[in-house]
């Protein structure tokens, strides 16, 4: 039986999903063993995507050191069970995810209940027992684990079918030429690369001649160019002779995993970072080494504690001998295992975040065999994070249990970073999907948890479609604001934060309020914004006054964070992206080919009517409005003018028959269908589909959707009552009159003195018959486009309005979620990539607060979970120029050996050098 799926709630997930993998999602029960920071951070996730129901389990009670990254435990829950105490809070996040909490034995007889098992803070004989069971019983398996700067993930999903390797819209282009050969050889137009690979499979729609290839199963291609790919044997096929669009077609894919012993034993890695190439072996011994230690000791290694890092690597010695084939490895490195050891009594909210996203993303990939497991181990680490000198050893008692919430950072760390961090006044720009996450890892941090603060600015309000990744929002909240909303919500988690909640727009106009002395104040600025220019801006900002910049984005499953220094790294905006490609206009207008044409440009340029506030500036400015201008005027005040609903709808069906039969008639009479080009070919031909127009009829629900959506739109501009009675409507539109077509002859290049001299009349005619804005009895209102407001006919009209546009050039139709995407210029968004991203942004910040002087200790990062990959790179240095002793930075820095310069010393040091 399928269930329901809110589009309201999921659309940005869906985008990157897809409805098909968002029911199988929906039929998936999820166990999450361990409710310490890292199995939060998963269940929070995965319960935000929608999954049939998640079981949290544990057998613990919550410590002082949990609450350094565990949210949803407070103080006063010390002492109770971490499962019981979290239950209700992550069931608040998604009313259609019942979440239940166990506290018993993990036995055989209650694994059979999940299709999916996630074991966090779990022991490896728990972990080799119960993955073996889940192995033999196809139960997909996660093993997930966080020690201090260390992270660990293993999956093993025993057999499954992947549909989607990539995530990526399949591609399409239209073709030019087939030959019949063995094999054929398939040319595309040169309009664009085809993008296709070699072992990619694509099928064949409107060829014309070569009907064989129409309709027929997916054929495995080789490409030969960008523009060029073989496919089967033609030579016995009919003569191709034109036309024809190759789409590609995803192909199921089937993987196979080896169980947890099998895999422990001959390993396969995921990259996360090729800097560290070695890296994965190393932390695989090390991991287990850790396990071994709190086997025999019932505990961790104890926060930097010199005896016990020499026993973990006596242990990881010992493991490693013990290996045979590829887990075993040549040289250990004993510096890394130490560290290890140093800090993986930790507990970090930024790794738990990384590690948590990628973990909650594997979760969904069982459950839906929507893109590439990891296969089959991921090893991270964040070393860089501890000090520069590696001399440098912090003391036990730096780093000594204290009873405080931040105790599993500062078995890291120690108390002097937990004193700096405190003491910061930050600036989040944001309070959207990463604003969330941000703020509730600098609660968990405890940045601004002293004399410092987080300023937090977001103009905007919550939306229903929010609540699936604004995880600090809750359906009670919508239209609150969402920087007061988001303040207030990580107060509960934190009450010694910090923070102030504003309402302001980042840029020009809000100079006055982020002024000087606000900016002088700050330690640093997070963007957590949706557009480039906003993110220009900031960054400009940042570089004005020398404040670090933290910046990150998401797109789908894709993550970037870059980190801004300065005098030390480039900034935003000294690369860029190439801008997207535009469609011209004659393709738009004219020449569709493609769905995206007539929405973007047919669909979305219609005028819902003329904006009042454009023509009462229009009609201030004498002798400079052209004829064409103060006609739409006239129409939208006089002709057109409604007085009723039927002169509503009377309205809508003579603009329908203007756009889908007139106009199209028009066009056939200037480009009739056997036109041909001065060369002699097909003027209809290539990317030019040929249209027709089309006949409306109230029997047809597309026209009537046109009809009821564009007159409720045209009444709300006037005032007036709307309705959505189609059979009201369908005895309206017998009585409507349409005028018949005529027409038009070519436009001309040369105007004669008599019609510029008419045309200077009828300006005069038209301003005199023009009413005054005192007489009219209408208040014309401008429609804002709303894509998310399912109850104001803008979706209605745009769908309906694209796909009849679509139909006048044969193309296919597509449906309303599509529609809103492109229509809204919606970003697709889950959960777990922007957990992810700020998990490293955090790490970022650490780093930052630390006064890190060295370029390759900062890192920027970008990955794609589908794929999935990781890339992490130092930052570009920021570009700098010597004059004498001194270098010359970005805009505003002057450093001369090491130390900043003022303006004046800068002008006095030339005046000594170049007299």
């Amino acid at each position: 039986m399928a269930r329901f799926i809110d589009e309201g709630l999921y659309s940005r997930q869906l985008y990157v999903l897809g409805h098909d993998a968002m029911k199988r999602l929906q039929n998936s029960n999820v166990l999450i063993s361990g409710m310490k920071g890292l199995g939060v951070e998963i269940a929070k996730n995965v319960i935000l995507g929608g999954v049939r129901s998640v079981t949290v389990h544990d057998q613990g009670v919550a410590e002082w050191r949990d609450l350094s990254s565990q949210f949803y435990i407070r103080e006063e829950d010390l002492g109770k069970n971490r499962a019981e105490v979290s239950q209700p809070r992550l069931a608040e996040l998604n009313n259609y995810v019942p979440v239940t909490a166990y506290t018993g034995a993990l036995t055989e007889d209650y694994l059979t209940k999940f299709q999916v098992v996630v074991l966090t803070n779990s022991t490896l004989d728990e972990q080799l027992h119960v993955g073996e069971f889940c192995h033999s019983r196809g139960i997909k398996l996660i093993v997930a684990d966080t020690r201090g700067l260390f992270g660990q993930l293993f999956c093993d999903f025993e057999e499954m079918m992947v549909y989607d390797t990539n995530g990526e819209q399949p591609l399409s282009a239209m073709i030019s030429m087939i030959t019949k050969d063995n094999p054929g050889v398939v040319t595309c137009l040169d309009e664009a690369r085809h993008g296709l690979e070699s072992g990619d499979y694509v099928t064949f729609t409107e060829v014309q001649g070569m009907t064989e290839l129409n309709g027929c199963q997916p054929v495995e291609i080789k490409v030969l160019g960008p523009y060029t790919f073989s496919i089967c044997d033609t030579a016995g096929f009919t003569d191709y002779v034109r036309g024809g669009i190759v789409s590609q077609v995803k192909m199921a894919k089937k993987i196979t995993f080896k169980s947890l012993s099998s895999s422990m034993a001959e390993p396969e890695f995921q990259m996360t970072d090729f800097a560290k190439l070695e890296r994965p072996g190393q932390l695989h011994v090390g991991f287990q080494a850790i396990h071994a230690f709190q086997k025999k000791h019932n505990h961790l290694p104890a926060p930097w504690n010199q005896a016990d890092a020499d026993e973990l690597l006596t242990l990881a010695k010992e493991v490693n001998s013990a290996q045979t084939g590829s887990a075993k490895v040549e040289q250990l490195d004993e510096a890394l295992i130490k560290k290890m050891a140093y800090v993986s009594a930790g507990d970090l909210a930024p790794v738990n975040a990384f590690i948590g996203g990628l973990a909650a993303q594997e979760v969904m990939k069982a459950c839906t065999g929507k893109f590439m497991p990891i296969m089959q181990w991921l090893y991270f680490d964040a070393l860089e994070c501890l000090s520069e000198d590696e001399g440098e050893m912090l003391t036990e008692e730096e780093c000594a249990p204290r009873n405080s919430r931040y105790d599993g950072q500062i078995a890291v760390f120690g108390t002097k970073l937990q004193d700096m961090l405190a003491k910061q006044r930050y600036f989040l720009v944001g309070a959207g999907a990463i604003g969330c996450e941000l703020l509730k890892n600098f609660a968990m941090i405890g940045l601004a948890s002293g004399e410092g603060e987080v300023i937090v600015t977001d103009m905007d309000t919550i939306e229903k479609s929010n609540l699936n990744r604004q995880f600090l929002f809750r359906p009670s909240d919508v239209t609150k604001m969402k920087s007061d909303t988001a303040a207030a919500a990580v107060k509960q988690m934190n009450p010694s934060i910090r923070i102030t909640g504003h309402q302001n727009r980042v840029g020009p106009d809000t100079e006055r309020i982020y002024d000087d002395d606000f900016f002088e104040s700050l330690d640093g600025v997070a963007n957590a914004l949706d557009n480039v220019d906003a993110r220009m801006y900031m960054d400009r900002r940042c570089v004005y006054y020398r404040k670090p910049l933290l910046e990150s984005g998401t797109l789908g499953t894709k993550g970037n964070v870059q980190v801004v220094i300065p005098f030390l790294t480039e900034s935003y905006s000294s690369s860029q992206d190439p801008p997207e490609k535009s469609i011209p206009i004659c393709t738009l207008k004219n020449f569709p080919n493609a769905i995206e044409h007539t929405l973007q440009g047919w669909a979305t340029d219609e005028q819902f009517c003329i904006d009042p506030k454009f023509m009462e500036r229009t009609l201030k400015l004498p002798g400079a409005q052209p004829v064409e201008v103060l006609d739409a005027v006239f129409k939208s005040l006089v002709t057109d003018c409604p007085h009723s609903w039927a002169d509503c709808v009377a309205w809508a069906r003579n603009h329908w028959q203007c756009q889908y039969n007139n106009n199209i008639r028009q066009l056939l009479h200037n480009f009739p269908p056997d036109q041909l080009t001065s060369s002699g070919a097909p003027f209809w031909s290539g990317p030019k589909r040929c249209p027709h127009p089309l006949e409306f009829s109230t029997s047809n629900d597309l026209h009537m959707d046109y009809i009821v959506a564009a007159a409720n739109l045209f009444a709300q501009t006037y005032g007036l009552q709307g309705s959505t009675d189609r059979a009201g409507v369908v005895k309206i539109l017998q009585e409507v009159k349409v005028p018949p077509f005529t027409p038009r002859s070519g436009v001309k290049i040369h105007v004669s003195d008599q019609e510029l001299q008419n045309n200077d009349s009828r300006l005069e005619e038209l301003k005199a018959q023009l009413p005054s804005p005192e007489s009219s009895q209408f208040k014309l209102t401008s429609i804002d486009f709303e894509k998310d407001d399912d109850t104001n006919f803008h979706m209605d009209f745009i769908v309906a309005a694209s796909n009849l546009r679509a139909e006048n050039y044969d193309i296919p139709p597509t449906d309303r979620h599509k529609s809103k995407l492109i229509a809204g210029k919606i970003i697709p968004a889950i959960a777990t990539t922007t957990a992810a991203v700020v998990g490293l942004v955090c790490l970022e910040l650490i780093k930052i607060v630390q006064s890190h002087k060295k370029l390759e200790s900062y890192k920027n990062g970008f990955m794609n979970l589908a794929l999935p990959f990781f890339a992490f790179s130092e930052p570009i240095a920021a570009p700098k120029h010597k004059v004498g002793a001194i270098y010359l930075f970005q805009v505003t820095g002057l450093q001369s050996n090491g130390e900043e310069m003022t303006l004046r010393q800068f002008l006095d040091y030339f005046k000594v050098c170049c007299p």
